[in-house]
């Protein structure tokens, strides 16, 4: 009870516990959590978990991160970058930017499109969880903050923290990248613009139920009819739908 809720102080404790049907006093509260190493209540509201940080800001908590694709080019193979941020509680994924040079003009520029007010992908977010990559910059987090989107870093090492990003990027490198060979950046936008849009309206994600993201392809889905195959990127990718008869 201590452990999920952060504000209850012992006497607190005592009444839930006597809902429950344990007689105990406040004292023994204490005791208990003290042999657990379960500090009093204003300092265990100081020190809240992720889990329940990611659960109590879940509608505006977007993640971030990058991942990088070999490219040939009329110079050789190039390692291109790729930025990426994903909305947790709705798995969107919006693809910032990709750059040969991720440097710090370019994470200034991508820091403008994600907050535009028309139409950047972080203005229904309050905060934005990414690694402790220099990339990210202090500029690139001060231009967030003055937009009111503030950056999570996780803790070295800990891509669990991140688990909806890591998967992404595992799904379109899976699915999509390590089957291809990019000639060139416009082959390699290509791409990645091919995947996300399935990923978005014909992807069935485990996360969710094992269901399509677009509401709207669950909602127009037909019980009867010629089933159809609609092929991205020369077959790679297939989406199996019926039309009404």
């Amino acid at each position: 009870m201590a452990r999920e809720n952060l504000g209850w102080g012992y006497v607190r404790i005592q009444g839930a516990l006597v809902n429950l049907g344990y007689e105990i006093c406040s004292t023994t509260v204490a005791n208990v959590l003290k042999r657990h190493g379960i500090v009093p209540a204003p300092e265990r509201q100081k020190h809240t978990t992720w889990s329940t940080f990611l659960k109590s800001h879940w509608e505006m908590l977007a993640a971030t991160d990058f991942f990088t694709i070999e490219v040939w080019t009329m110079r050789g193979l190039v390692t291109y970058y790729v930025l990426f941020t994903i909305h947790l509680a709705t798995r969107r994924v919006h693809i910032a930017g990709i750059t040969a040079s991720p440097n710090s003009a370019f994470m200034i520029q991508v820091a403008r499109q994600l907050t535009d007010e028309s139409d950047g992908a972080l203005n229904d977010v309050r905060f934005l969880i990414m690694d402790r990559d220099t990339k990210f910059t202090n500029h690139f987090k001060a231009f967030l903050r003055r937009e009111g989107v503030e950056s999570v870093s996780y803790p070295p090492r800990s891509p669990n923290c991140s688990p909806h990003a890591e998967r992404f990027v595992r799904s379109i490198k899976e699915e999509c990248l390590d089957r291809i060979i990019p000639i060139g950046f416009g082959s390699l936008r290509r791409a990645i613009n091919e995947y996300v849009k399935p990923y978005h309206h014909e992807r069935n994600h485990q996360g969710l139920d094992n269901q399509l993201l677009s509401s709207l392809a669950t909602s127009t889905r037909a019980q009867d009819g010629n089933i159809n195959r609609r092929e991205r990127l020369g077959g790679m990718l297939n989406y199996y739908y019926r039309l009404a008869a």
